[in-house]
């Protein structure tokens, strides 16, 4: 890794726009065009919450709302409709001076036609009665009930207030609303496959997030605490204009690194620890999510050099099935196998598993999957099994690919030397039409290299 790592594309260059333009009109189509006419579907956005008294936590986007609308202020609901002359309306916070003065512009109602393309538009206060009347002569509803507060608990009683009014109806006119669909397979099947602007803003996430990791690697050191580690990797994503985390930073030291979603960082950094890092920024809503195992002394000792050198082996298996018509699984199953015979010829499982039984013989120390899906959400949409069989990957779709080994201070039967030892390596990786890019190649991961950087830092 190079101290250029992180200069990539500005958020200018990935090809997303802050607006409703392209290309969310172009996911509302592709949406609308799987719906029937006599069909709607609707979607609520993230509302404020307060986090401890008049506090509240930094707003994001709900991701299935920013997708299809590109509309990043609280309080908004989309209905789409396909069939009628204006098929897309969003509900929106009115413009409020008074508001405004504190918290900033909105784009309010004119906005909302002006510049995030809306058909029609009008203020989130009036979604209780103008709702019921978007969705008459609608047979078919695609949202998703479940327990909802806030604004979406207010979208929710009224929609099931207008299904118990059409099932009344009904008994004069015999239409009642035949069915309430969940919409996020059909969404999810959109937001699998990446578009060009899609692979732009993770390659710039990716891209910050090789300069946070190189900044880390440079700096962390024995006596350091693991918070000091995190804030010189989450300062770097700032400077390099990355306005949030896609997640909270894992930084964990020696055995800390066995503890799977490890978020304390509190931890001091002792002599010969390794430093296990599993982090990501976050581009226009694109999230990162790379790790790295380093030693904080410089020098891997040989227990921790040959554990590393059987993860790195079962990543790259793994990352060498990726492809056009392999199966998501596969993936999992080249890495577990490597582990298996490692594992053995270190002498850290009793006997050689036999083809199937791979996973199970590893479990104790390999308990997760090794891939998941990557987008606008860290663990993004998108089903890894289809009727019970499982997804075939295609041009577009991304993935981590992220084996490790966690060999706990508890774990009955290790050598004491092996003991407390964590690693995981984790890269994201793109299909392409011919195989697959690892966005994340320029990220060291090579032993040498490691020991090099933090050595010479």
């Amino acid at each position: 890794m190079n101290g250029a790592a992180g200069q990539g594309r500005g958020a200018e260059e990935t090809g997303l726009t802050r607006s409703g333009g392209a290309p969310f009109a172009e996911r509302r189509e592709r949406l609308m065009a799987k719906l029937d006419d006599d069909a709607a579907a609707v979607f609520v956005g993230a509302s404020e919450l307060r986090r401890n008294g008049d506090v509240d936590y930094d707003f994001r986007q709900e991701s299935t709302l920013h997708y299809l609308t590109g509309f990043d202020e609280p309080s908004a609901v989309c209905v789409l409709r396909p069939g009628t002359e204006g098929p897309y309306t969003l509900f929106v916070r009115p413009r409020d001076a008074d508001q405004e003065l504190w918290a900033g512009p909105r784009a309010g109602v004119e906005g909302a036609l002006r510049d995030f393309g809306a058909d029609a538009a009008h203020s989130i206060e009036e979604v209780e009665s103008l709702l019921p009347e978007l969705l008459e002569g609608v047979d078919v509803l695609y949202y998703s009930l479940g327990p909802a507060a806030g604004l979406a608990g207010r979208v929710q009683q009224v929609l099931l207030g207008a299904l118990a009014s059409r099932r009344a109806a009904s008994v004069r006119d015999g239409r009642a609303l035949d069915r309430v669909l969940d919409p996020a397979p059909l969404v999810s099947g959109l937001r699998l496959r990446k578009d060009r602007g899609e692979v732009d803003a993770l390659r710039r996430a990716i891209d910050i997030t090789a300069a946070g990791i190189e900044r880390a690697m440079r700096v962390a050191r024995a006596g350091m605490h693991e918070y000091e580690v995190q804030a010189e990797l989450e300062a770097e994503y700032r400077r390099q204009g990355s306005p949030r985390t896609a997640f909270p930073s894992i930084v964990a030291a020696g055995a800390n690194a066995c503890t799977l979603h490890y978020v304390a960082n509190r931890a001091r950094i002792e002599e010969g620890d390794l430093l296990l890092v599993d982090t990501g920024a976050e581009v226009e809503y694109y999230a990162a999510d790379v790790t790295r195992t380093f030693p904080a002394g410089g020098r891997f000792s040989e227990p921790q050099r040959l554990v590393y050198e059987l993860v790195l082996r079962a990543q790259r298996a793994a990352i060498a099935a990726v492809a056009p018509g392999v199966r998501f699984h596969d993936v999992h199953e080249q890495a577990v196998r490597t582990l298996a015979a490692g594992l053995f010829d270190l002498g850290l499982i009793e006997e050689a598993p036999g083809p199937g039984a791979e996973a199970d013989a590893v479990r104790a120390y390999y308990p997760h999957a090794t891939s998941h899906w990557l987008g606008l959400d860290v663990h993004d949409a998108g089903s890894y099994r289809v009727d019970g069989e499982s997804v075939v990957l295609e041009p577009g779709m991304v993935l981590t690919v992220e084996p490790g080994l966690y060999l706990r201070v508890d774990a009955e039967g290790l050598p004491p030397g092996y003991r407390g030892i964590g690693v995981r390596i984790e890269d994201d990786v793109l299909v392409t039409e011919s195989g697959h890019e690892v966005l994340s190649a320029a990220i060291p991961s090579d032993l040498d290299e490691l020991e090099s950087i933090v050595a010479d830092s």
